[in-house]
């Protein structure tokens, strides 16, 4: 690798503001910082997705980030899970890619990857990923609460990307039959990920602390006193928790700049994030293409339609 290139990737690394250990990790490989870069876009991008209809929407600008992530809401649960679960996918799909210098295709025993390059077949690398994600996000807290919460949702997330895990095969032979058969894994959609760990966040958990007799560790459980409404389930290693109760997120704070002048969707969700303010409704005339069809050779022609919409935004 030429001098300036890595003085390059140190700069992105260094401009991440990662701790010493994970600093280190980012510079070994110059496929890493990339990664990271493509991992944090990804699970900011599918948070505000899956929240899109929330008063909470995954506003995650500077100030609000910070103050969220020094809580343990359920938000904040959510964050830690599909941050692990973003990192974990963008690292299997760099080295399949060959994007990295550490790490290739899939390493199962039972698929050669020669052969899988070979048909283009090449596994996304779920078993360097984890081990990679494992080491950058460090080892289980013993008596902190909070950080204990923290690892067990980054370990939900990394639970998830695992459990979508899917084999693609792909014949080969005379006229398609398949005398020779190449299987690859693949990874999940990171939509379906991003779905699957906001029905996580709707089932998640409060929990409490308790000291483990026989270790004298810490361990995650239900509360010591009852909350009316919550459940006194023990958490199971795959279920989201948290250790705060969240604000509304209704009015401007630390955490978010509220729902004030938010457009919602009348019969879906006006009611519920405008937190019983009620809602405005404006009127405007838009132009859209319409009726559109793909022309020989190459090119769509379409009508312009003029349509009347009415747009909906929660009041002051």
């Amino acid at each position: 690798m030429e001098e300036a290139a890595v003085k390059a990737h140190y700069k992105v690394c260094d401009r991440l503001k990662l701790e010493k250990k994970q600093r280190r990790m980012c510079r070994r490989d110059p496929g890493v910082a990339e990664t990271l870069m493509e991992a944090i876009s990804m699970s900011a991008l599918e948070c505000q997705y899956q929240f899109r209809f929330e008063r909470w929407n995954c506003t995650l600008e500077g100030r609000y980030r910070a103050s969220l992530l020094k809580r343990g809401f359920k938000e904040t649960a959510f964050l830690y899970a599909i941050s692990s679960a973003g990192l974990t996918h963008a690292m299997a799909k760099a080295c399949s890619a060959g994007r990295m210098e550490r790490c290739t295709c899939d390493e199962a025993p039972d698929l050669e990857n020669r052969e899988a390059w070979q048909w283009g077949g090449c596994g996304d690398n779920l078993k360097y990923s984890n081990k990679f994600v494992k080491e950058f996000l460090g080892r289980k807290p013993n008596k902190d609460l909070r950080a204990r919460v923290d690892f067990h949702n980054n370990l939900v997330g990394m639970k998830v990307i695992k459990a979508g895990v899917e084999t693609t095969c792909k014949c080969h032979g005379v006229s398609g039959s398949c005398t020779v058969r190449t299987c690859w894994r693949q990874l999940s959609p990171f939509h379906e990920i991003g779905k699957q760990l906001k029905q996580k966040y709707e089932t998640s958990l409060k929990v409490g602390s308790t000291t483990n007799e026989a270790t004298g560790e810490g361990d995650i459980s239900p509360p010591k006193k009852s909350i009316p409404g919550h459940s006194d389930q023990i958490p199971r290693t795959t279920d989201l928790v948290y250790i705060d109760d969240s604000p509304s997120f209704c009015l401007m704070s630390r955490y978010s700049p509220g729902t004030s002048g938010r457009k919602c969707y009348k019969d879906k969700n006006c009611d519920s994030i405008c937190c019983g303010r009620g809602h405005n409704t404006q009127s405007r005339v838009v132009t859209r293409p319409c009726q559109c069809q793909v022309r020989w050779c190459c090119y769509v022609e379409c009508k312009q339609c003029t349509q009347r919409e009415e747009v909906y935004t929660c009041k002051d």
